[in-house]
């Protein structure tokens, strides 16, 4: 078995054959495969869940699979490489620094590299702070007092629909059952009721589906108040139109990294009854790109760009997903553009 000068001979042979052209192709072929891929992509889906309480609606788009061979085969013979030195002779380290750190920067950045960077999402505000609450004032028969109570209401049931935790992770609800009116608490159900609000009403990823990238949440939009008076009840209607941006990852694989963007728009109906205020949601729910168009469960099914296209074809042309005002298509899969 070889030892001494002839295993730092071994070693030193092995280093020098990547030498700065060898590493200079290494990074020209990545970046070509890279390129191959995102022009290969067919369009995003955007797939639209709404609560059942105002009728259901539905949009859609296919994936784009992304062609990384080339650039993984690369990657694996620089780090089978170094993974010797690092095995055989840990001196070495020191002396070729700038190798292991050219050959592990795809890694690094792909892991700590801002998900929303280069996007519009990467102006928005973090979380609850992207729901920015209008300033209350005595109108529709409620005083200034009430409607700063029932826009907090509303503010309580945006960030359980869209920021909760275990609600995006898949889990049940209960976050948003619980902002509810207490009257409306009982019309919700998990099951699919055309009389219920359900899942429809909250952002849930499918269980095995993604796992958040970040716990960063990406939030703009626009909370607006009219008023209204429906056979003798009058009160305040508080309209709502939002992106919020999430960065997801297949579960345990977080080098493929997506950004999943969501439209929720709804209504809240606040009003005085029985000596009591009432928020009530109405006209509840959110689009979603890239999703499935296949799975009408309620949850989203992130598209991944490895994702084979699903049964169900998107259709017109495809739409900019961080357009705010965009209307929602009525029914069917809509094709989107890149997240």
């Amino acid at each position: 078995m070889p030892h001494g000068d002839d295993l730092d001979r071994r070693f030193e042979e092995l280093v020098g054959q990547i030498d700065d052209a060898e590493r200079r192709r290494m990074r020209a072929e990545a970046t070509r495969a890279a390129k191959e891929a995102r022009n290969r992509r067919p369009p995003r889906q955007e797939r639209g869940r709404r609560t059942r309480l105002s009728g259901s609606e539905s949009f859609g788009p296919p994936a784009r699979p992304r062609r990384w061979g080339r650039a993984l085969v690369v990657l694996s013979a620089v780090v089978a490489a170094v993974g010797l030195v690092v095995t055989f002779r840990p001196g070495l380290l020191a002396s070729s620094g700038a190798l292991l750190e050219e050959a592990a920067a795809p890694v690094v950045d792909a892991v700590s590299a801002d998900p929303f960077a280069g996007s519009p999402a990467a102006g928005y505000a973090d979380g609850i702070a992207g729901f920015v609450l209008p300033e209350a004032r005595a109108m529709g028969g409620l005083s200034r007092k009430d409607v700063a109570k029932g826009l907090e209401r509303v503010r309580d049931l945006l960030a359980a629909a869209y920021l909760d935790r275990r609600t995006l992770e898949g889990g049940d609800p209960d976050a948003f059952v619980a902002a509810l009116d207490r009257d409306q608490r009982e019309t919700f159900s998990l099951e699919t009721d055309a009389d219920a609000i359900g899942r429809e009403a909250v952002n849930s990823f499918a269980p095995g589906t993604a796992e958040l990238a970040t716990d960063v949440v990406k939030v703009k939009g626009e909370i607006t108040l009219g008023t209204f008076d429906d056979d003798g009840r009058r009160g305040v209607e508080v309209k709502l139109n939002h992106l919020v941006v999430y960065a997801v990852h297949r579960p345990g694989l977080p080098l493929n990294v997506i950004r999943v963007v969501t439209h929720p728009t709804g209504q809240v109906l606040l009003y005085r009854e029985d000596g009591r205020l009432v928020a009530w949601v109405t006209g509840w729910g959110a689009s979603a790109t890239p999703a499935s168009c296949d799975a009408d469960d309620g949850y989203i099914h992130p598209v991944y760009d490895d994702f084979p296209t699903g049964t169900v074809a998107p259709t017109g042309v495809p739409a900019d997903p961080y357009v705010l005002d965009e209307e929602p298509a009525e029914d069917g899969c809509r094709a989107s553009q890149e997240t």
